[in-house]
């Protein structure tokens, strides 16, 4: 019989999931990842998430920090 902690742990982690796919519903990937890194999330954490790897949330995130350090 399963833990029933880990079926706990189990059950948020199916929640976390529904809750980012309806907050993130129509954004592009890019978008996804910087509301999803703005609330604390790690690149890797992100990457599980979104079912992409974590290089990519990683090239993302820097392009996402360089835009925001760019004077207008």
């Amino acid at each position: 019989m399963a833990d029933p902690e880990e079926a706990t742990i189990d059950k948020l982690d199916q929640i976390l999931r529904v809750l980012v796919m309806l907050a993130t519903r129509g954004l592009k990937q890019r978008d996804q990842i910087a509301m999803l890194d703005q609330v604390g999330f790690q690149p890797k954490d992100i990457a599980e998430l979104l079912g992409t790897s974590s290089g990519t949330v990683r090239v993302e995130l820097v392009g996402l920090r360089k835009k925001r350090r760019k004077p207008h």
